[in-house]
């Protein structure tokens, strides 16, 4: 996970619950992104676990009661003034009910109160603290005042109890902050589909026709979006479990499937409707709707068996030679309705001679305004976390260069971004 937080100052704030120790993990994923990570505790949090520890992952002072001090900038006003952003993980229920009531009474309260920009709370506490009525309440006023939220988890709890108040992984508390410091105009709450994964097809129930894709670029594509702050839809047949939980998400088998599913998802894309996690999140909407993307990134196959089997073909019954008659897939990007939505496409070449060509030949072929091609080696090229693109449009090639997925997804994204401005 290659996201460039450079020049990025976070503030971290931490109280009294058992998750206090995951803390640690949280400031450890902003410090490998290239962050400054200044930490806040409460007294409650040092129960559980000590400001050294934190100097030693920071290597900045810790903010506590006892360390506050105005002859430097280690204060509850002046700690705020460099942060960019302020996320306090995990907060308990005592603290979540003091800050919908601006009450002050420690340091980290303090300093909360003195934040004039972004600020981000992750619950954790007991079921029953949390779901309490009080909480509740607390939780939709500090939402209305702008306060995003990164909901909890429903779990085995530390206490015995099973149910909601588990501290939302540090991954997702991590996203979840990198969101507010990466938001782009451009895409926020712009509706974007990307497909992902090599399509199966089925041959009976347990057999089925593939491609080695291993649905990594749409991962790291819809993960970028996200950061950007798109309204992102993924239609995918492969895993991703370590995007950002507020995307939306759609599993799909076979290319029938991947057509289905992503022409309503282009088709609910142009009326503008949002999804959930938008409707939920703090990110300001837009009363005009901005054009749609789709990234056609998956792996469709071109073909699939004529007559899929119901159960399993035994070896026996088969023989030695197993003739299966195929026929040709749907062509989901001839299909789609591209009126008002920009598309577009990446295509896969083994050819270093005619594979550029074959790749832009696509563009007024299908229809689509880019193309991201990608020269391969062999089968070793799937299921890589990196990747060479060149992004082609019709009056365009840039050779995006060799990188990490996320890397190259947020180069291509610049790109993207282009072919609107330029129409």
């Amino acid at each position: 996970m290659n996201i460039d937080l450079k020049d990025k100052n976070i503030l971290l704030g931490v109280t009294g619950s058992i998750s206090a120790y995951k803390a640690c993990e949280v400031a450890r994923l902003f410090i490998k992104s290239g962050a400054s990570v200044q930490v806040v505790m409460t007294p409650s949090s040092q129960r559980f676990i000590s400001p050294l520890t934190f100097e030693a992952l920071t290597r900045n002072a810790v903010l506590t009661e006892e360390s506050e001090s105005w002859s430097s900038s280690l204060n509850h006003i002046d700690i705020g003034k460099r942060a960019d952003v302020f996320v306090i993980a995990p907060a308990t229920a005592n603290t979540i009910n003091k800050l919908s009531k601006g009450i002050a009474d420690n340091i980290l309260l303090q300093t909360a109160l003195a934040f004039n920009k972004p600020l981000l709370i992750a619950p954790s506490a007991n079921t029953n603290m949390i779901e309490n009525h009080y909480t509740i309440g607390s939780l939709k006023m500090l939402a209305v005042n702008e306060v995003k939220i990164i909901s909890s988890q429903s779990k085995l709890l530390a206490c015995g109890d099973e149910g909601n108040g588990a501290l939302a992984e540090p991954l997702e508390i991590f996203y979840q902050t990198v969101q507010k410091l990466l938001l782009d105009e451009f895409w926020i709450n712009r509706k974007v589909v990307v497909t992902g994964g090599g399509t199966r097809e089925k041959i009976d129930d347990v057999r089925y026709l593939s491609n080695f894709s291993s649905g990594k670029m749409a991962n790291s594509l819809a993960t970028a979006l996200y950061l950007k702050g798109a309204d992102v839809c993924l239609v995918s047949t492969k895993e991703h479990t370590t995007i950002p939980k507020e995307i939306y998400t759609i599993d799909v088998e076979d290319a029938n499937e991947m057509l289905e599913y992503t022409v309503d998802s282009v088709r609910v894309a142009k009326k503008g409707k949002m999804s959930q996690a938008t409707m939920n999140s703090n990110q300001p909407i837009h009363l005009i709707q901005k054009k749609p993307y789709l990234f056609m990134a998956a792996a469709v196959s071109d073909f699939r068996p004529k007559f899929p089997q119901i159960g399993k073909l035994k070896k026996s019954d088969i023989g030695e030679n197993w003739n299966i008659e195929l026929k040709q897939t749907c062509d989901i990007l001839s299909t789609i309705n591209k009126d008002n939505l920009t598309t577009i496409a990446f295509k896969a070449e083994m050819d270093s001679k005619s594979g550029f060509n074959n790749a832009k030949s696509i563009l007024k072929r299908k229809s689509i305004d880019g193309v991201c091609y990608n020269l391969l080696r062999g089968s070793e090229s799937f299921g890589t976390d990196d990747n060479s693109i060149t992004f082609i449009t019709s009056n365009n090639s840039v050779n995006l260069g060799h990188s990490d997925k996320l890397s190259l997804s947020f180069k291509i994204l610049d790109e993207s971004k282009k072919i609107e401005n330029e129409q």
